[in-house]
């Protein structure tokens, strides 16, 4: 969806060794870990842990680190997941069009361009099942590139980590 350089989609591995990847795994689980608290749990120097956390950020294995925001406490206690298949014809058109139109709504947590029978999978969080729907009619379905839309609603979830955007 973006315009941009399509073979940084496309980068080689990073050669991460086991003390890269502890590193890793340790503030995918909890990124506010001081420097100290990561050097420990890894076994390794602080200014080791430092140096190595540095350079993963620059290599771009690590992208940012983030807060996890609990939804029912901010107001938006609803989440619900929206499957959106899209109309064929101009396609890229309108994959890149809708893709920019719904991603900056501030329903939307997560949006997904898959392949597949649908096009994307749209992750929102809102107060109660009234604004589910007047997203759907309003934000989804009142685009003309859209075919249909399926919701599911999230009861409970998990998630291990927060993944980088692709592009």
């Amino acid at each position: 969806m973006s315009t941009s350089d399509p073979t940084k989609n496309h980068r080689p591995p990073a050669d991460l060794d086991d003390v890269d990847l502890a590193i890793v795994d340790e503030l995918a689980a909890e990124a506010r870990l001081t420097n100290a608290e990561v050097a420990a749990r890894v076994g390794v120097a602080a200014s080791t842990a430092h140096a190595r956390t540095r350079a993963l950020v620059e290599r771009g294995v690590i992208t940012g680190f983030h807060a996890s925001v609990d939804q029912r406490v901010a107001g938006a206690g609803l989440q619900a997941m929206v499957h959106v298949t899209l109309r064929p014809g101009s396609r890229h058109e309108s994959i890149t069009e809708f893709a920019h139109e719904v991603r900056g709504l501030p329903q939307v947590i997560q949006m997904f361009f898959l392949g597949g029978s649908d096009d994307f999978l749209i992750h929102i969080a809102v107060a109660d099942s009234s604004d589910v729907r007047a997203f759907v009619v309003e934000h989804l379905s009142a685009q003309r590139s859209v075919a249909n839309t399926r919701t599911s609603i999230i009861f409970d979830y998990h998630r291990n980590r927060v993944a980088a955007p692709f592009h």
